[in-house]
């Protein structure tokens, strides 16, 4: 100390001491209302920002008291910069935490508002948090006077390295990092690679991809191969999709009556059977004149992927009752083959024409 500690000394100091703790008292109390108030609103990232503030803000309070107390006593310089410091490292450590804190509640915020990504939130969250106490990091060894070019330097050096040997889990990290931040693939879709792994995505963390196929076996794909593959999304962009039936009838059939007896069992599908698309509208389309019948094509109306066997099954059962009682008759494919003494014979279809002999 450069002079003698008296009572005009303590007397400051206490007052600055005790308003800082009076204030961090007082502060803990405004943000605990504003937390009462935060809870009532639907946006849930005034929560995060407010249970932030209640923990940097008497901190905060308690140091300014701290640091007034020391301005007031007679401490000599290297005393007093030695105090200053130590209150700026804890407050940028405890500023750098609730930074932190804060957004990586924000950001899983953002994310789980987002249909489908509340799953795979984490990546993003554990990303801004290390990102920002490294930056907090940084900062309170410039502080505490630790010159940080030649870490980073270094950091940049040994960065090139890691990168190199850790290509392959890198490359699966922001693969994974640019399917989720360009929503081509999220969590619940029902997907089909061109390899021929198909399934409803279960999650996407930093490293991998988990499908669980229809037989609820779960296949984990690497993020890398997931983004390079050509994939199918039968969820985008509307989770509803169409199925083809392809049916057949006689020649001799009625095909106004037909089509009128097949809408009529398109629409009791849709209505009765469950994961079906009420609302969707009959189509009938005929298009080929077969061997033995004429084609034509049903299209159907399903929620999602998976109800389309569902659907499919219960379509061609009702409708194959349906014919049978309207009379309607579904050919099979018939061929005639004709045998001659010395000669063979090529199959013909059964329309009256004579049999054409090879040789």
């Amino acid at each position: 100390m450069t002079e003698d500690l008296t009572v005009d000394h303590l007397l400051p100091a206490g007052i600055a001491l005790g308003a800082g703790l009076l204030g961090a008292f007082l502060l803990r109390l405004l943000l605990r209302w504003l937390a009462g108030h935060a809870d009532r609103t639907r946006w849930s990232g005034d929560d995060v920002i407010v249970a932030a503030l209640r923990t940097v803000a008497p901190w905060a309070a308690v140091a300014g008291g701290v640091a007034g107390a020391a301005a007031a006593l007679p401490l000599t310089r290297t005393v007093q910069h030695s105090v200053n410091q130590v209150l700026q490292v804890l407050l940028i450590f405890v500023a750098t935490v609730t930074a932190a804190r804060v957004v990586a509640g924000l950001v899983r915020t953002v994310t789980t508002s987002r249909s489908g990504v509340a799953g795979s939130a984490t990546i993003f969250v554990n990303i801004t948090r290390i990102l920002v106490l490294a930056i907090g990091f940084l900062v309170m060894l410039q502080t505490l006077g630790v010159s940080i070019a030649p870490m980073l330097t270094a950091l940049g050096v040994g960065g090139l390295a890691v990168a190199l040997a850790l290509q392959d889990t890198l490359a699966n990290l922001f693969a994974g990092i640019h399917i989720l931040a360009s929503k081509t693939v999220q969590p619940g879709d029902y997907i089909q690679l061109s390899s021929g792994e198909e399934g409803y995505v279960e999650d996407i963390n930093w490293r991998q991809t988990t499908v669980r196929e229809l037989s609820n076996n779960l296949v984990v794909i690497p993020n890398g191969q997931l983004a390079k593959s050509n994939m199918t999304n039968f969820m985008r962009p509307e989770q509803r999709l169409t199925v083809l039936v392809q049916v057949g009838v006689s020649y001799d059939s009625d095909l106004e009556h037909v089509e009128r007896v097949t809408t009529e069992v398109i629409a009791e599908v849709m209505t009765e059977v469950g994961g079906a698309v009420p609302d969707h509208e009959p189509a009938i389309r005929f298009h080929t004149f077969g061997d033995s019948r004429i084609g034509f094509t049903v299209i159907l109306g399903v929620g999602e992927f998976s109800d389309q066997y569902r659907i499919k099954h219960e379509f061609i059962k009702r409708l194959h009752k349906r014919y049978r009682a309207e009379g309607i008759r579904i050919p099979s494919p018939a061929r005639t083959v004709a045998l001659q003494q010395g000669a063979v014979v090529l199959p013909q279809q059964r329309t009256g024409e004579d049999p054409v002999p090879l040789g």
